[in-house]
């Protein structure tokens, strides 16, 4: 066993360039970084207070709600102003449903792209590819809205005619009234229904998902990569054993992420979704409705107790959105990949 002995005199100070000799750290930040500090938390606090004002106003039209219509607000299924019955159970149910539909399709869609951009890509694609999948989040709603009434609607009976025809005999995939071996052009009831709307809406919740998880790919360390192949791995191997468990923070977070903005989605629900308040779960049936898009259509010819009503139903809305983030928040922050990605 080797001993190192020190040969400088006791009592004597090191040398100023002697690698002993510790650094001083400075206390007091420097100008640069004062601004950005007081800048970030300033933005940050005006972001809070935002959401905050939202929250409190939309909680405040919930008191004058309850107070006229009482807690069958919540669970009653018909919204008839006529009538002046008001209730939001079937909103609600219909709202979820529509959500996820759209994960279903967007999740292994957003998975596998991002996975292919960040493993598979030659360099010079991968630069194509990834300002693109940023670019789709771009697009406005109504263009999605308007691709999924004159494209997706008319084929997607196709889809819907033969999922009834071969597992109609599962609740979920059964339409009331429908013949499976009849003509499409007469099948009235499959046109306009929450599975076509989630397949619309998964396209706009794509980009969001694989945006994140191909941030979280791109960050699987490097040391265990090559590891991995150093022990025979094939890449599929490695994408298995190193990159799917590191960014299974940056999974989660990107499809929570993508939910929440499924569950909020107004316009190419409104357009493609036949407003149906009746309480079903047949996502192949013609007829629905979303909380956003039942807002829309009765805002503007509301009273004054229907326009809190309707406020009311937004913040329930709110209240779920923060309730998804605030899951996925939790989820990632708990992973691996949580300390090196920010949802």
């Amino acid at each position: 066993m080797t001993t190192l002995i020190d040969l400088q005199p006791p009592g004597s100070s090191p040398e100023p360039g002697d690698d002993k000799t510790p650094r001083k750290i400075p206390r007091s930040l420097s100008r640069a970084d004062r601004i950005f500090r007081w800048s970030t938390t300033g933005i940050g606090a005006v972001v809070l207070v935002i959401t905050g004002a939202i929250a409190a106003f939309l909680g405040y039209q919930l008191i004058p709600t309850l107070h006229h219509y009482g807690l069958h607000f919540f669970t009653e299924n018909l919204w008839q102003p006529q009538s002046n019955v008001l209730g939001i159970e079937q909103v609600l149910i219909g709202t979820v449903e529509v959500a996820i539909i759209a994960i279903i399709f967007a999740f292994p869609l957003a998975l596998l792209t991002a996975l292919y951009i960040s493993e598979y890509a030659p360099s010079w694609l991968r630069g194509f590819l990834t300002p693109m999948v940023d670019l789709m989040a771009a697009i406005p709603s109504i263009l999605y809205a308007m691709w999924g009434v004159f494209l997706i609607n008319p084929h997607a009976l196709y889809v819907a005619r033969w999922l009834n025809e071969y597992f109609g005999w599962i609740p979920v995939f059964h339409v009331s009234g429908g013949q499976p071996r009849a003509a499409v052009f007469v099948l009235s009831l499959y046109q306009s229904s929450p599975f076509i709307a989630g397949m619309v809406v998964s396209m706009m919740i794509i980009p969001i998902a694989c945006a994140v998880m191909l941030g979280v790919f791109g960050q699987a360390p490097l040391s265990e990569r090559e590891g991995a192949y150093a022990l025979g791995s094939t890449r599929w191997g490695m994408i298995r054993a190193v990159v799917l468990p590191f960014g299974r923070g940056g999974i989660v977070g990107g499809t929570m992420l993508g939910l929440g903005r499924a569950l909020g989605e107004t316009i190419a629900v409104t357009l493609i979704l036949s407003l149906n308040t009746d309480v079903k779960f047949r996502p192949l049936e013609e007829g629905g409705v979303t909380t956003a898009q039942l807002i829309a259509n009765y805002f503007g010819e509301a009273t004054s107790a229907q326009l809190s009503a309707l406020l009311a139903a937004g913040f329930v809305l709110f209240a779920m959105a923060i309730f998804v983030n605030t899951i996925a928040a939790i989820i990632v922050s708990r992973s691996r990949s949580g300390a090196l990605t920010e949802i």
